[in-house]
């Protein structure tokens, strides 16, 4: 399971193997900030509270786009991380603006 904290409303949601946060806050209807779906805007940026073993490794534009102590602290960008198995997640959209 995952639980995504939007901005006003949090849903906890069947953690689909291979989707994206993003994916899954749109499709739970959870009111996530994205832009551009290409990890190049950072308004899918997000804090991952618990969980982070069950997610995809960063990849290369999430390592563009965020900081060193921003990835260390668990941020990543929505439209990039993927579920990789299924376990208790808890994500917070956390948008620069």
């Amino acid at each position: 399971m995952i639980e995504l904290i939007g901005r006003s409303r949090k849903k906890t949601v069947e953690a689909e193997v291979g989707k994206t946060i993003l994916e899954l806050a749109l499709q739970a209807d959870v009111d996530w900030g994205f832009n551009c779906k290409r990890g190049t805007c950072s308004r899918c940026r997000c804090q991952v509270l618990e969980g982070i073993e069950y997610l995809s490794e960063p990849n290369k534009a999430e390592l563009l786009g965020l900081d060193d102590e921003e990835l260390e602290e668990g941020f990543r960008l929505g439209c990039q991380t993927k579920v990789n198995s299924d376990g208790a997640i808890t994500v917070q959209n956390k948008p620069y603006f």
